[in-house]
């Protein structure tokens, strides 16, 4: 990741607490027993695929991401961005508008009919993809991506999404030659939560356990 100034890390702190305010806001942040897209139970569950409902969240949240990429990835370092089903879709295809970028998504499985391709889209060899997700636990859904990617000719390196449940997937990823860049991470979330009163100190410790070596 880039080296940031000092402005720059202040500019960063505020991006995560507009998000933290967001998942507040929306109650995004749920406990109970979930089973995750990975396979994995979880005791706690993000829900970022109901931010679209909400037009000011979904637009805010857009425009967080175009700053992280536009300041970590640097939008001269690729030439198209690619939407992970379901719950990357939306952001990524808007994402893509407001960068001027061309936009394509992965299937979870090949068509059986048309051109079965995984790939959705225009997608020419030697092009610069980057990935784009809500979240990343395992890593399993943006890697699955980036080989169905990189097997029709394309090239991956980079990833971002809005937060990283610290989980192992930002490792996995780096064995697989991808950077994952996240705006927040789980245990800051949970802990900017829980000092606005948003959630109990029970439900915090939950979110703080779940990570690897919590």
């Amino acid at each position: 990741m880039l080296e940031k100034s000092g402005k720059d890390d202040v500019e960063m702190e505020f991006m995560k607490g507009q998000l933290c305010q967001i998942l507040y806001k929306i109650g995004a942040l749920k406990f109970g027993t979930f089973r995750l897209t990975s396979g994995k139970i979880s005791p706690y569950y993000i829900d970022l695929r109901i931010v679209p409902s909400f037009s000011d969240a979904f637009h805010k949240i857009c425009d967080l991401y175009v700053k992280l990429i536009k300041d970590n990835v640097g939008i001269d370092n690729f030439k198209r961005i690619a939407g992970i089903p379901i719950a990357g879709l939306p952001f990524a295809s808007v994402t893509a508008y407001n960068l001027n970028k061309s936009f394509l998504y992965t299937r979870p499985t090949r068509r059986r009919h048309g051109r079965e391709r995984r790939v959705e889209g225009v997608l020419m060899p030697g092009d610069e993809v980057l990935l784009l997700d809500d979240l990343v636990t395992s890593g399993r859904s943006l890697r699955e991506a980036a080989s169905a990617i990189r097997a029709e000719g394309g090239v991956v390196g980079d990833a971002v999404v809005l937060i990283d449940r610290e989980e192992g997937g930002k490792e996995v990823l780096a064995k697989d030659d991808i950077r994952l860049y996240c705006l927040l991470r789980a245990g800051e979330a949970a802990s900017t939560l829980h000092e606005v009163g948003a959630i109990s100190d029970v439900e915090l410790d939950v979110v703080l356990k779940q990570r690897k070596g919590g």
